[in-house]
This record gives C-alpha cells, structure tokens and sequence, in this order.
C-alpha cells in the first residue's frame, strides 16, 4: 500500500483529488490503492528534561547542563489520536510518499514520525511548489528518492535540538540566578529569539542616546538662458566635514553667501548618461514581509498567514516559504500559460496583455541562483478575486505585478549631472528625464516597487527637472541661502525592517572576519521562522507595538543587559544557521555539530553559575528563617512569600489578600 503523508489536512485534500484517493475514511482519504493522509505540523516534540530523569523536574543550578544522550520525542496531546491513525496505516505501507512541505521543517515533520514509528519500507519524496492541480500533477510525475532530501531532515534534527538545549539550559540558569535576587517570573533565553530581541534593545538604546548635531546646507538657484534649477554646495576642504560629507561649519556656509550672492556662476561640467533599470525580481517571504508592512501596516505573521491562504486556499500562488527571489529558465516556458491565467482571474489586466513580450528573458530566469524553492509567483490556475479578503488582495497584487514586470522592457532615463563654479566652490545638480517607463507603468511610483530593488539604483533625494543647459554656460545667482539642519536618530524598527535585519544581519556585525562569514548565510532564522519568532517575543512581553514600530519593553532590555555576549551576538546565531546548512548540504554531520553545542552549552552554564546579574529590585521579603530573598509564589490556599533557598530552607510569608496585608511568617513542607 503506497501512503501519502502530508503535513496538514488541506495539503491532503488537494493531493487526494488529483491522485483520485475521494473517499474519506477515519484520518486519511482513500483510493485507486493509495492511502493519503496528514498530521497537523508537528505532532512529536521534544521531550521535557523530567522525562529524561524525574528530578530534573526542579528547577537547579547543580543539574546544569542537561545534554541528552539518546533524544526521546512526545505525541503532542492534541495529535494522539491522529498520529494512531498514521501508526496503523504504517504497519501496512510499502511505500511511503513524503508529501509535506518542501522545506527542512516540512521534512522533519514527516521523517521523525517515520523514525518514532520504526518505519523501515521504501521512502520517496513529493517535492511540491505550488498547490494548484497542474503544479501537482507536474510534481507527481518527477516523484523524488527519499534520500535526495533526507540530510533536511538532520538538519531539522539540530535545529529542535540546539534550540532545546539552550532554551531548557539558559532559560533554567537565568531564571534561578534571579530567583536567588528576588526576582519574579521566567526569563526566557532562546538560541534564535535572544539575539533577535538584541537587535531591537541595541536599536532603542542608540535611538534614546542620540545626540542631535546640526549642519548646514548651502543651497543656490541659478538662472541659465534656458531656465531656473537648483544646485547645492559641496565642499571640498575635509576639514568642514563631519564623515557623512555634511558640513559642520555655518561660520563658512554664511560667510560663502555673503560672498557670492548675486554673483554669476559657470557650468564647467555637465554630463549626461542613458540609465536602464532592470525589473524587480519576484518575492521571496522576507521581502512579502518587509513590503507588507511597509506599504500596509501588516505584522510579519499576518503576512506569512495570508501568503499560507494564497498558496493553500486560493491556490493562487507558488509556495510562500522560500528566500529565493529568481526563477528557473525552465519556467519562462510557462509565461503564457501563467498570464492567461491571470488574464482569466481579472479582466481589468487585458489592456496590459499587448504590450508583454512572454520571450523576455530578464535577470530573473537564472538557474544558478535557485536554492530548495524559487521565488513566489502566481500559479497557472485561474483564481477567484471575489474569494479574497482586502488583505489576500492586496499581497496577491504586489506578487503578480512583480512578476507580469519581468515581460515589459527595461525603466530607462537620462541623469545629468552639473557642477557649477561660483566663487571658486562647486555646486552640484542632478536631474532625471524618464524616456522610456516600460515595467514601472505598473507601480504608480518608484517607491511602490520594493525598496533598493529596481536593479540597485533608487531615485536621488535632489533629482530635479532640469532646463537646457551647455558647457561653459554663465548662470547669475537668483538666491543663495544657508539652511539648518540637523541629524537624526535611526528609526525604531517595524516587523518589516526587524526582518530585513534578521535576514542581513552582516551589517550589524563588528567583526570583520564574522562580517566576511556572515555574508554568505541566511542571517538569523529562516523564511518559515522569523515572524514566529517575532510573535513569540510579543508574547513574552520582551518587545511590544507602538503603531508600527517595535519597541523593547523594560524587562526585554534587562534581559539583553544580563545575558552574556556570546547569547545576544546575531552574529553567532547566524553562523548556527549557517552549520545548519551544511548539513543539508551533507558537509557537516548532525553528530558533529551537536558535540559541538554540548560543549558550548557547558561553557554558558558555568559563565551564568559565575557571573552576578544585574536585575531591577522588584518588591520582596526577606526570609524569617535565613534572611535571604524570597519571592512570590502561588500555592493551594493562595499567594505567600517563600525562600529563594527552598529547598534547603522552607521559610515562608503568606499573604492575606483580603486587605492586601500580610499575615504571620513560618515554616512549612512542600
């Protein structure tokens, strides 16, 4: 019997159809002697450390490190009666399909079932990228061997395993150290979540430490035989200069328009040069993300749910969870069959339809470039407009305009460049004439493409329309006049540059030979973990909303202020990514890296056990019986104090909360 498994029941039911398996039995369909069936994502998870010994259920300094030698998973209890269902249809598969998502957690969803339930028959691998029927069909008819993506599923292996070590190590040691000072609640430490929180403290601290320092702006308009334009000056003596290029120095800026007002300047450069803009390419989740928040206000998960709706739903789009941003050459061959597509799913496009060329091969179609998935573009199934929400609307149009722009020719414009000479200083102008729109006809305005994309050039702050102008040309001086101005502090970040951030996390590193390394990695986290790691430390109460900005609250900002370097570097959270990587790539063996984080978990556990932290004073008691801090604890007939020391000492106050007041001191069991 030949078993599908797939990840969720919808993935399920598109496969079923296509593959005609229509009749439904208790947790899987059925038919033509093939079996499909789903969990529900995970339906294993790490087991707790009471489970590897049960006095590991207290939480102690003396039981750190705990390094598992021989890994035991748990049936999630919401997904007992589900994983029988696949247990049974095991014992009776000679062959199973992995059919989950093509990426390392949708392999290690599948295969820790396989392993947790002994399955040793044939496994192959359903390597899917969209899911309408055509993608499916395509998919099942280039069925991949099972070992071609197993190394996904060791890497998916270090990643729960890394991530249990230093969540259940560090999470326990800092807690119990500031137990010991008094302090109350959990003080969660994550391999991923602490470093990302660190960006976002190191980002407030430098915003609420800046100093504003002011500059000075001279700017001149000229009057040319062909018109007026506007030109600013540009010192050349450094010493006026801050290392931005700014000036620093308003005795000159006042003294060079006391100078040269109502003088006559002359043009003794001017250049002009023809400039192609490429299209952007097509969206990987991070860029979704960054545009989704950037243009509409959307949080990082919402826009990873509402690219899940149109991939999974409307089958509208390919699969969401990919950094690639190309598409392979092979695909260029399907143009035709794609727009039709979205030709049939929106009339409004059929005036656009003449003026593609389906044979343009942009710098888009580039094999060399592809990783597990290519970039996310509309399916070759029409789709149904009226069944999408607002939001569903709005990220499917931002996908199919990036992709319908790779048919319509090159942006292109002239850029003058003009220096003029007045008193023996240059000013300089620059201006910009479009001469052929070609694909930004289909944004309304440079900025509505993703930033920085439309082939590395953005449009210049002083871009103007400039008059016709000649070499060697006098231009009198309408008006000279010195502005202040100031610098600025960075801007909070929001989820969507909180992601660009975790994705390119290079640029915050110090180190150069980190920075060199960092380079060639994902940054922290992967496409399908960011925004979940975002959410997880609003939850926590380490970052929260201010409009769209992120902000750290006060315990996130302690929290970072505690920990050691080695936990908050992004740095060394991307280069975990990084030994991940290899072993997907079957250069690093899951045995090697692990022996790895055991040692360096043991060196943060003893540097925690060594170091005091510094903690804000939250009110508290001292114990009756040692004097040491105690904290506030709940038990069966309601909150008391008790002893930092327990278990060695038992020491106790309760709490009337009647009148708030406090009531008698003691001892008792536990």
């Amino acid at each position: 019997m030949r078993v599908f498994l797939c990840e969720k029941p919808s993935q399920a039911r598109d496969i079923a159809k296509v593959l005609g398996a229509g009749q439904k039995s208790d947790g899987c369909l059925q038919g033509n002697g093939t079996v499909v069936t789903w969990g529900f994502g995970h339906l294993l998870e790490q087991a707790p450390p009471e489970s590897y010994d049960p006095a590991l259920k207290r939480w102690a300094l003396e039981t750190l490190p705990i390094l598992p030698q021989s890994w035991k998973l748990e049936i999630k209890k919401d997904g007992r009666k589900q994983f029988g269902v696949i247990r049974k249809l095991l014992r009776e598969a000679t062959e199973v399909v992995v059919a989950t998502d093509a990426d390392r957690e949708g392999e290690t969803i599948a295969r820790e079932i396989l392993d947790y339930c002994g399955y040793r028959g044939q496994v192959t691998r359903l390597w899917l990228s969209a899911l309408d029927d055509a993608s499916i069909r395509k998919a099942l008819a280039d069925i991949r061997p099972g070992d071609s993506t197993y190394p996904l599923y060791l890497a998916g292996l270090g990643r729960s395993r890394a991530d249990w070590l230093v969540g259940m190590n560090l999470t326990r040691a800092y807690t119990v150290i500031a137990r010991q000072q008094g302090h109350d609640g959990v003080l969660s430490v994550g391999r991923v979540q602490t470093p990302t929180l660190r960006l976002v403290v190191d980002r407030d601290r430098e915003i609420a430490n800046f100093v504003p320092k002011p500059f000075w702006e001279v700017v001149g308009l000229f009057q040319a035989q062909g018109g007026v334009f506007k030109a600013k000056w540009k010192p050349r003596d450094e010493s006026l200069l801050d290392e931005a290029g700014r000036c620093i120095s308003e005795t000159a800026a006042r003294a060079l328009v006391q100078r040269a007002s109502g003088g006559q300047g002359r043009i003794t450069q001017i250049e002009t040069a023809r400039k192609k803009e490429a299209p952007p390419l097509a969206m990987d989740l991070a860029t979704l993300q960054q545009e989704g928040s950037r243009r509409f206000g959307y949080g990082a998960q919402q826009v990873l749910d509402i690219a899940q709706t149109l991939y999974e739903t409307h089958k509208a789009t390919t699969y969401p969870r990919t950094d690639c941003r190309y598409l392979p050459v092979s695909m260029l061959d399907e143009a035709e069959v794609v727009v039709t597509a979205l030709l049939q799913s929106d009339p409004e496009l059929a005036s656009l339809r003449d003026r593609l060329d389906l044979t343009r091969k942009s710098r888009i179609w580039n094999d060399s470039k592809i990783t597990a998935h290519h970039g996310i573009i509309p399916t070759t199934s029409r789709c149904d407009l009226s069944r999408m929400s607002e939001p569903d609307r709005n990220l499917y149009d931002l996908i199919r305009r990036h992709y319908l722009a790779q048919f319509l020719p090159p942006h292109e414009y002239d850029q003058t460049d003009v220096v003029v000479k007045l008193e023996g200083q240059d000013f300089v102008a620059n201006g910009r004439q479009v001469r052929v729109d070609g694909w930004r006809e289909l944004f309304s305005n440079g900025k509505d493409c993703d930033e920085g994309d439309a082939g590395g050039n953005k449009e210049d702050d002083g871009a103007q329309a400039l008059p016709v102008l000649a070499q060697g040309e006098v231009c009198g001086v309408s008006s000279l006049d010195v502005l202040t101005k100031q610098t600025t502090p960075p801007k909070p970040f929001t989820e969507g540059t909180l992601i660009a951030a975790m994705k390119n996390v290079a640029r915050f590193e110090q180190d150069e030979k980190l920075k060199a390394l960092l380079r060639e990695t994902a940054g922290i986290g992967t496409e399908a973990t960011r925004a979940g790691i975002i959410d997880t430390l609003l939850k926590r109460g380490f970052l929260q909303r201010k409009g769209r900005a992120l902000v750290s609250t006060p315990t996130g900002q302690q929290l970072i202020g505690a920990l050691p370097t080695l936990l908050t570097a992004p740095g060394m959270t991307a280069l975990w990514e990084q030994s991940l990587d290899e072993i997907a790539e079957r250069r690093l063996s899951l045995e090697e890296f692990m022996d790895r984080q055991a040692i360096l978990i043991g060196k943060l556990v003893q540097h925690a056990a060594g170091v005091p932290m510094t903690l804000p004073q939250q009110p508290t008691q001292k114990c009756p019986e040692c004097g040491s801090p105690m904290r506030k604890r709940k038990g069966e007939k309601g909150p008391f104090w008790g002893c930092t020391r327990y278990p060695d000492c038992k020491g106790i106050v309760n709490i009337v909360q009647r009148r708030g007041r406090q009531k008698g001191s003691g001892t008792r069991g536990k």
